[in-house]
């Protein structure tokens, strides 16, 4: 029996390997099964998942409350398009427009569908409202973001993998180094009126877990609101729970003018994401200059709601917060000769090794049985569900003790 699963794992690969396109490097690992924090593949060997899907696992792998609204809008209808309204959408924009703050909902499927959206509602705004030129409108964003894979995105990425081969590329972007707020300014300044939004991530997930300096944030809101500029908070990866806050700029007390959701709003069962802003910003558009037919679906809205549920009580914020501070003290506290450094907040980390590329890292790591993924050079990502166990985790953290000092 354990030959034939064998075979079967192996065959999926290599099935895999000869018909989908290589875009990405996956770990030798075929799931088969998962639950809460866990995933066995199809040999039967348990892995505890501390990637979490880059976030859009938060709540672990079928969660039953998820599981059971899914369940529930399956038997009922699962989508109608744009074209006629539907009794989850309402209420999902209006739960989550209440948990954060805002006025409306503007809802999509992925990641970087939201970042498209604000885009183009920036631009519009830029235009319609601020009174900026003609085609002329600036976005500002910065060194070592990630937003996405498209096009217009990845003409102001800094990631060499991201952006090669894949001009010409969008104008309408300029680039300044995360976390420096003198160069910013002096951007803005150069630019002047043309500038209609800055476009950030509170922490930057795929160049590392990356922090910016205290105060940065407050800093980019205080510039936004005087040179009268749109503040685009991208908490695609970092929101819903994730560092311990329902959103991570709150760690500064900062509020943006729009916030990008995805990853975690759709639970883990559906693609589901979201630009959640105000009237004044949102209110530009129109019927038929901006949409998409999946885009808040009745299955998505449905699990949407749930998970804004979910978040409602602060029970998952308050678990990020506690056993991120436990897992943070554990990973700190591994030899300074094979970590040089560790970065994050709540229930998310960046560990970069001293002499380790973090390939072999994630490969030692999975045959310890956990799951995570490399990023550039000696660096990882962490980010197990909000729903694992102060046991679970320390099992992890042991086995990537065991993984780093072999």
């Amino acid at each position: 029996m354990t030959g034939t699963m064998t075979g079967s794992a192996v065959g999926l690969m290599k099935l895999g390997d000869a018909h989908g396109a290589h875009n990405y490097h996956p770990l030798p690992v075929v799931a088969a099964h998962a639950e809460g924090a866990w995933v066995t593949d199809a040999e039967g060997r348990r892995y505890l998942d501390m990637l979490a899907a880059y976030s859009a696992l938060n709540f672990g792998h079928r969660h039953p409350r998820l599981i059971a609204a899914a369940r529930r809008q399956l038997e009922r209808v699962t989508l109608v398009s744009r074209a006629f309204d539907h009794d989850q959408y309402g209420p999902f924009c209006a739960e989550l427009a209440e948990l954060a703050g805002m006025d409306v909902v503007l809802p999509m499927n992925t990641g970087a569908e939201a970042v498209e959206t604000a885009i183009k509602v920036a631009r519009k705004w830029g235009y319609t409202v601020k009174g900026v030129p003609a085609d002329q409108a600036v976005i500002i964003a910065f060194t070592g973001n990630f937003h996405g894979r498209t096009t217009t995105i990845v003409s102001f990425s800094t990631d060499p993998d991201a952006r090669e081969d894949f001009g010409p590329y969008t104008p309408g972007f300029r680039v300044v180094r995360y976390g420096d707020l003198d160069e910013l300014a002096a951007v803005v300044g150069e630019l002047g009126e043309r500038v209609v939004a800055v476009l950030v991530e509170p922490i930057q997930g795929e160049a590392g877990v990356v922090l910016p300096p205290p105060g940065f944030l407050a800093g980019v809101r205080e510039l936004c609101t005087a040179r009268g500029v749109l503040m685009i908070e991208d908490e695609i990866q970092s929101g819903l729970g994730r560092t311990g806050y329902t959103f991570a700029c709150a760690a500064e007390g900062v509020v943006p003018d729009a916030y990008l959701l995805g990853k975690a709003l759709g639970g883990g069962i559906v693609p589901v994401s979201a630009m959640v802003s105000t009237w004044p910003v949102l209110g530009v558009l129109r019927p038929g200059q901006h949409g998409s037919t999946f885009g808040g679906n009745p299955l998505a809205c449905a699990v949407g709601r749930e998970v804004v549920a979910m978040l409602r009580t602060g029970g998952y914020q308050a678990r990020s917060a506690v056993l991120g501070e436990r897992m943070h003290a554990r990973l700190t506290a591994l030899p300074a000769s094979a970590v040089r450094q560790v970065r994050g907040r709540g229930l998310w980390a960046g560990v970069e090794f001293a002499s380790l590329p973090g390939r072999e890292a994630c490969e030692r790591l999975a045959a310890h049985g956990v799951l995570a993924k490399e990023t550039h050079g000696n660096v990882i990502r962490l980010a197990p569900p909000l729903v694992i166990t102060a046991e679970e985790l320390d099992w992890g953290i042991d086995r990537i003790e065991e993984a780093v000092s072999g």
